[in-house]
């Protein structure tokens, strides 16, 4: 038997004002993007902002729909217009904010697996980590690479194991 011990580490930062500039300027434009998001049905507005190689920042937000699950989530909504938009640019970051009534929901923002492993991918293809900025009311949590989110991820190679 071989045992494997899983490590990682978590940045917290109490407030907007302990951030770089430029993480800072994400967070705030995924809140802004959640506010405009498209939830009729579950009222919970899910706002992202990624940060690209050559510096542009998109934006995109979670859209509901009545014919579940046919929605999309604001993190892949982002990445995926990043990607038609800029084709072959590496993601430097992501920044995932909550909003619900308009005020920043408690906690911190959490990506679904679908979207993890869309991360994951995009991680691969620009082949190195993206900060993943995660805020939240009462902390804003930031980690180095998808590797933390999703350990023992699916990937490309494995298709070949199959």
């Amino acid at each position: 038997m071989k045992e494997i011990q899983l490590a990682f580490k978590i940045k917290t930062y109490q407030s907007l004002e302990e951030l770089p500039e430029t993480s800072k300027k994400m967070i705030l434009m995924a809140r802004e993007a959640a506010k405009r998001a498209y939830a009729p049905y579950s009222g919970f507005k899910v706002g992202a902002s990624v940060l690209l190689e050559n510096g542009e920042i998109v934006t995109g937000n979670n859209q509901e729909n009545a014919a579940y699950p046919s929605g999309l989530c604001a993190e892949r909504t982002a990445l995926f217009y990043a990607s038609s938009r800029y084709p072959g640019t590496a993601i430097r970051a992501i920044a995932v904010s909550t909003v619900s009534s308009d005020e920043l929901s408690g906690g911190f923002a959490k990506p679904c697996g679908s979207c993890r492993q869309v991360m994951a991918e995009y991680e691969d293809v620009s082949g190195k980590p993206m900060e993943i900025i995660l805020d939240g009311s009462s902390a804003i949590t930031v980690v180095n690479g998808i590797d933390t989110l999703l350990p023992l991820r699916f990937k490309k190679e494995d298709l070949g194991t199959l």
